[in-house]
């Protein structure tokens, strides 16, 4: 499963394990990922490819942004993250 710019992806090592991102740039083995919280825009954190899971890739006001390269909100990115993540959690039974 490909993983490109303004997917959805579920951290599935480290200390932030568990935790949703977007990703914001994909190159050499490793995903560039921000979630507006801990991890801001301003400073993404580089991921090796196979400690994250495509979750999902939605067509969203924020996903569109990340796609055309227009300036995206730490804030946009927490209130998408946090719907995706009540629906991705109420469809996984928990």
């Amino acid at each position: 499963m490909d993983i490109d710019r303004s997917d959805i992806v579920l951290s599935i090592a480290g200390r932030d394990q568990g935790t949703l991102f977007y990703v914001l740039d994909v190159a050499d083995g490793y995903v560039l990922i921000a979630d507006g919280k801990g991890r801001r825009l301003e400073k993404p954190k580089r991921k090796k490819l196979k400690h994250v899971q495509k979750v999902a890739r939605i067509e969203s006001r924020v996903a569109e942004k990340l796609r055309s390269g227009e300036k995206v909100l730490n804030s946009e990115l927490r209130r998408d993250l946090a719907a995706y993540g009540q629906a991705f959690s109420q469809n996984q039974g928990g």
